[in-house]
């Protein structure tokens, strides 16, 4: 029997995903036509012998979140829960504080992903790993060209054995091309040393002399999964590598949530086929992988795809052009427009003849094993770096305006084009 952890973190992190995530907590934001955490969700349910699955974080128990959970339960037949951290306890001390609800039921093992990564991942493999190894916790890794390993855990494994005898969170220096995904299966037997830690960590902060005046509440309860847990006990044998050669990504900026929703879409064809809505005589004219929910409302003459997510209660005119975009609930976009890499928020409306348009920021693909970069807002010389264009909720664009590369904060209504710019 096993059971999966999600970690959806809070509202304090995700800043880089704004103005999205304005509106919406992060996990929640629609990718490929549902929620970034679903697809997570959905992985964990294929896996055999799956009991249940507890998304942990430090959002409010929202409406939002209830309905989610309360949908997916039904939609899966499986025990869901949300567990509500009291303050940020890092990736490991979430799972440490609600070890009794892990452990009840005595399950083989548990899953532990962090809410932020997306990609196919082969979570059935990883459990026969991980009885042959009989670690504590197997890693699921993946390979990054020289450079972009420095932004990620890198991993030094014995070849043969795939036991990982170093690990390094984000070095500064290259250390090793394989770099931790984010996504861990992990025997009990690691509270073990979350116990250790923790009690550690307390007698280090109530034996100093100095304890500093402005600490965070859970500063003490705080345990990082990749610094005190895989650094330790890399080359005793504890820790794996299970080693993946599909897509994954990790979803920080809004640039990567279109990268994201392209492949989503194109993995519909073995998960979801049904999801994709194909050519037909009354139907607008399909390129490609496209999501339309059911409830929108999209013209006949209409060109759509590649990579195109259409939201509730969308309206789309006559003549419009969409492509490697999403667009989200409730949005109107008029006739003879052309969107292409954007996301437009909820609610928004785009007239007639605009042009709403950003750069794609995709892996370099003359390099092999290049990952998305997560580019900053500004570059060096204090300039908007050119990246997707987004415009947040209740944004009006009006007719004939271009707005190109640009970030347009919610509830704005725009009565120019603008390049390169955040209006704010």
């Amino acid at each position: 029997m096993y059971k999966a952890v999600i970690l959806i973190g809070g509202p304090q992190k995700g800043t880089r995903f704004r103005p999205l995530s304005f509106d919406i907590p992060k996990p929640l934001f629609p990718v490929a036509g549902v929620p970034t955490i679903q697809h997570l969700i959905e992985a964990c349910c294929a896996v055999p012998h799956m009991r249940e699955i507890l998304l942990i974080g430090f959002y409010q128990a929202d409406d939002s979140i209830n309905k989610f959970v309360t949908a997916m339960m039904k939609e899966h037949n499986i025990s869901i829960r949300y567990l509500q951290e009291y303050t940020a306890l890092g990736t490991a001390g979430g799972i440490y504080h609600f070890r009794d609800q892990i452990r009840s039921g005595d399950p083989e093992a548990f899953f532990l992903i962090n809410g932020d990564v997306c990609g196919e991942f082969p979570l059935i493999e990883m459990t026969k790993f991980h009885k042959e190894k009989e670690g504590c916790i197997t890693v699921l890794g993946t390979e990054a060209t020289r450079q972009q390993s420095q932004q990620y855990g890198c991993i030094v494994e014995d070849k043969d054995t795939h036991m990982i005898v170093h690990y390094v969170e984000k070095p500064s220096t290259f250390v090793s091309p394989v770099i931790n995904c984010g996504v861990y299966l992990c025997s009990l037997d690691i509270f073990y040393y979350l116990s250790t830690i923790f009690k550690q960590k307390q007698q280090e902060y109530y034996n100093s002399d100095e304890q500093p005046v402005d600490v965070s509440v859970g500063a003490k309860d705080c345990i990082s999964l990749e610094q005190d847990v895989l650094s330790p006990l890399a080359g005793k044998r504890m820790v794996f590598v299970f080693h993946s050669t599909k897509w994954w990504s990790q979803i920080k900026t809004a640039g990567s949530a279109i990268y994201a929703n392209r492949h989503y879409l194109d993995l519909y064809k073995t998960t979801h086929p049904n999801w994709l809505f194909k050519n037909s005589f009354d139907g607008p004219f399909i390129i490609g992988n496209v999501f339309i929910h059911p409830s929108a409302s999209v013209h006949k003459t209409a060109h759509l795809g590649p990579n195109v997510s259409i939201g509730k209660n969308v309206v789309v005119g006559a003549g419009v052009r969409i492509k490697e975009s999403i667009i989200l609930g409730n949005a109107t976009i008029h006739d003879h427009t052309l969107v292409l890499h954007s996301i437009i928020g909820w609610n928004s409306t785009v007239g007639t003849w605009a042009r709403v348009e950003g750069t794609p920021c995709d892996p370099n693909p003359n390099k092999p094993f290049a990952k998305m970069e997560n580019v900053p807002l500004f570059n060096n010389n204090g300039h908007l770096n050119p990246s997707i264009t987004v415009l947040g909720c209740n944004v009006q664009v009006p007719p004939e305006v271009i707005v190109l590369n640009s970030i347009v904060l919610p509830h704005k209504d725009l009565s120019q084009s603008y390049k390169n710019e955040i209006i704010l």
